[in-house]
Formats: structure tokens, sequence, C-alpha cells
């Protein structure tokens, strides 16, 4: 016994920090899922450390232009690179190669452990604590075939209207410039927040990826990153849907945590901000997941909708696709397994399903203004 003891000692001296840093990770992830089903646990952690120090992070990055958050990304990775290179050296040299290994596989360990435990504080508590349908009273129902495609051709009609006040290029695609849609996106909520204050929060500057090539062959749009609390934007994917991007990823940072929801809340902020490209975005993104749910249940009405889109709004919806399809790699398939699972270990059951949930949201709300 202690034989082993000792043994176990001078594993853990070849790199204690390492060892002391994995526990303390382990301990984050354990203690969030063994108290995320107390709803008073949940609600201390948030109003004490989560939300808190979002808003501490939030407005020091405010002060620089750039992701700081990418910035951190990149310095990892590069960091990651620069440790395996310097041990695979090391471990040559000295001959110490199942010393090495361990310390190899330790640091893994402690990386994952560390990361997905900050995620588990600094993230999934969101999707403990109250919703936006319980904070906001929207809930959504059966939806009819009759219902979607009310309201399918309800934004259909709002693309044509907000479409034709957008500026575009000699090829008819939509032209904005983006610098004006970031600078704009800090008054997003302004109206937003009249009609639901739990929607109310400090404005903040969102942040392009310079690196947004990356993230399409992720197959992201964007992302909020809750170690520095920022929201960050693909700005390579096509421009059309930057905007309705933005605002949901604002969304997400005012403490909209499920997708779903998120995604309807970027459609109402967009629609109510009386910013026409803003507008022109978020009636965009909708119609797109009312569509698809729309042609699923009944292609002809799909098809009859479809067809009443203006040339340019059709134009804007072809470049889209063929932006993304030009993607669709092995490597996406891996993100999107990855991504799926990292939803569902947060309670979010369909995974990436949930993104396109929302359509049941935006009958619900959008159902009587489409039938006046």
């Amino acid at each position: 016994m202690e034989k082993k003891q000792n043994q176990l000692m001078r594993w853990f001296r070849l790199c204690p920090v390492r060892h002391v840093l994995t526990m303390l990770g382990l301990m984050m992830i354990g203690a969030y899922f063994l108290l995320r089903s107390c709803s008073a646990a949940m609600h201390w952690i948030y109003g004490h450390i989560t939300a808190p120090v979002h808003q501490r992070l939030s407005s020091l990055c405010d002060h620089v232009r750039f992701s700081v958050g990418e910035l951190l990304i990149v310095l990892a990775v590069l960091l990651v690179l620069a440790y395996l290179i310097w041990m695979i050296l090391h471990m040559i040299r000295r001959k110490q190669i199942l010393s090495g290994i361990y310390k190899i596989i330790l640091t893994a360990v402690m990386l994952f452990s560390v990361i997905y435990g900050g995620f588990c504080i600094l993230w999934g508590v969101y999707y403990e604590v109250a919703s936006f349908q319980q904070e906001s009273g929207i809930q959504r129902g059966l939806v009819s075939t009759e219902q979607l495609e009310t309201v399918t051709q309800y934004f259909a009609e709002l693309c044509n209207s907000y479409g034709q006040q957008v500026r575009r290029d000699e090829d008819g695609l939509f032209d904005e410039p983006l610098a004006p849609i970031f600078d704009r996106a800090e008054t997003l909520y302004e109206q937003a927040e009249q009609e639901f204050p739990c929607l109310a929060g400090p404005s903040h500057r969102p942040k392009p990826f310079r690196l947004s090539k990356i993230m399409s062959y992720l197959q992201f749009t964007g992302f909020f990153f809750p170690f520095t609390a920022e929201a960050n934007i693909n700005v390579d994917s096509p421009a059309c849907l930057v905007p309705s991007t933005i605002a949901h990823e604002l969304a997400h940072q005012r403490g909209v945590a499920a997708e779903d929801e998120a995604n309807f809340v970027a459609v109402l902020s967009s629609l109510s901000s009386g910013d026409p490209v803003y507008s022109y975005s978020g009636a965009l993104l909708a119609y797109i997941y009312l569509g698809n749910a729309l042609h699923k249940a009944d292609k002809d009405a799909w098809g009859q909708g479809y067809w009443s889109l203006s040339e340019e709004v059709r134009a804007d919806l072809t470049d889209n696709n063929a932006y993304w399809d030009q993607y669709e790699t092995p490597v996406a398939k891996a993100s999107d397994t990855v991504y799926n699972g990292f939803l569902q270990s947060y309670r979010q059951e369909q995974g990436l399903k949930t993104y396109g949930a929302c359509v049941d949201l935006l009958v619900a709300y959008y159902y009587e203004a489409a039938t006046q």
C-alpha cells in the first residue's frame, strides 16, 4: 500500500500544478452537473458569479475594437503546438518517454477540464435560469400547416418590402457596408427592451472575427465567447445575414441561451429596430427557418411562397446557399457532431435542430399580425 502511495506521489510531483488545475476543473464540472437541477443554486451562481463576471469582461473588452476572444484562441493554439514540439524534443533528448507521454496526456485532460468547467459556470448556468419564454410569456404551441403557411408568406412580404430598401450591387445582391452595421448594433435592442424588459442590458459592440474563413469551415456564423463575454461574428459569410447574426449573438450576450429563443429574439429585435438593413436581415432569417419547415409540411405551398419573393431576395438566398455548400466538408461534419453533443450536454435535446425550433415561437408571436 505504501509503495503504491509513493508511486502516486512521484507521478504527482512530475507536474503538481497540472494535477491541481485538473482537479479544480473536474470539481467545477461535477458541481455544475450536481447542482443544475437546483434552481436556487443556479440562480445564485448566475447572480453572484456568471452575470457580474460577464458584465466586467464585456466592459473591459469594449475598449478595443478587435476580438479579445479571437486573440486568446490563437495564442492558446500556438502555445499548445509549441508545447507539443518542446515535449517531443525533450522526450527524445532525455529519453523520458513514459513520463513525457504522461505529461502530455495530463495536460490534455487539464485543458479539457478547465475549459469545459469554465463553460459550465460561465455559459451552462444560463440554460438553468429563467428562459426568455418564461420571462416574456411567449409560449410555443402546436402549429398547423395553415398557420405556418400564413406566417411564412407574411415574412416573404417583409423580405420583399425591406429588400427594396437596402443597397445592392450590379448583380442585385445585398451590398451594405459592414462597418456601419456593426456601429449601429449598440442601439439595436432599444425598442425590444421596451416591449420585453427581460432583454434589457448594457449595450456592447459585436466583434468581427478576423479568421472568419475558419468559422465557415466549422459552419459557424458567429459565437458568444463566455471567457471574454464577446459576440463574435463571421464577416466572410454572405453579408445579407450578418445583421441578424449580430442580433442573435447579442441575444446570447443578454442572457438568452437557447438557440431557438436567440433566433426568435434576433428576428424580433431586428424588425423592431426601425433600421431597414437589420429588418431585412431579420425577416430573411425568419423566412429561411419558416420556409424550411413549410417545405417539409407542404411543398406546393412553399413553392408558391418562394416564387412570390422578389428576384433580389431569391438572389440573396441562392448566394447564401452557394456559400455554405462549398464548406460541406468532413471538417464541417465533425464540427457539427461535436457542437451537437455540446448542446445536448446542456439539456438541449434537439442539439443543432434547436436552431430551427424558433419556427414555433415565430408563429406564436407573428400569426396575429400575419392575419391582419
